[in-house]
């Protein structure tokens, strides 16, 4: 297996050519049954296997459970601040730096299932109550300085929920 496929399982984030009301609905069904997803695939693996790279080179399992509650985080506060701001530039964050920090390798990964059940209720909740509106709203990326809609975002974590989880399935 080459190391690209390991480190795109599912293949890099393409964008739909068009949203429409399917590929919404799809993206905000992937965010709402992640959870348990996730919860089923790890919640019962021992120390040692939680602590075994997903590839070589990457992450820790147990990394990349409690990155995913850190990026679905951001996710959340970036629908948020599109919906309260006009077009805000949004605050990256240095995800590789954060998973190498302490709790990232020695916390239970309960604490971030539990993190992400919750968050990805509050997310799903939201998303379902969107309109044209809210779909359409923007904000800019500070590296990148893409101007993301919302619809995109949506399709983005979406994609990001399965490609870690197939990172995670794999390395089982």
């Amino acid at each position: 297996m080459n190391i690209e496929h390991l480190q795109y399982p599912i293949g890099p984030f393409k964008a739909p050519q068009r949203y429409n009301q399917a590929v919404v609905d799809e993206a905000i069904s992937i965010l709402k049954l992640f959870p348990q997803q996730l919860r089923a695939l790890v919640a019962n693996l021992p120390k040692e296997t939680l602590d075994t790279p997903y590839r070589p080179g990457g992450w820790t399992i147990r990394q990349v459970v409690h990155h995913l509650a850190d990026s679905h985080h951001h996710s959340y506060s970036r629908f948020k601040w599109a919906l309260t701001e006009e077009n805000p530039t949004i605050k990256a964050y240095q995800e590789k730096d954060w998973a190498e920090l302490e709790d990232a390798k020695v916390t239970p990964i309960a604490w971030s299932l539990t993190h992400i059940e919750v968050l990805h209720q509050k997310i799903v909740q939201m998303l379902e109550g969107f309109g044209k509106e809210e779909w359409n709203k923007t904000f800019i990326h500070p590296q990148t300085k893409h101007v993301f809609t919302l619809k995109e975002l949506a399709c983005m974590y979406a994609w990001h929920s399965m490609h870690h989880y197939m990172h995670i399935k794999n390395a089982l």
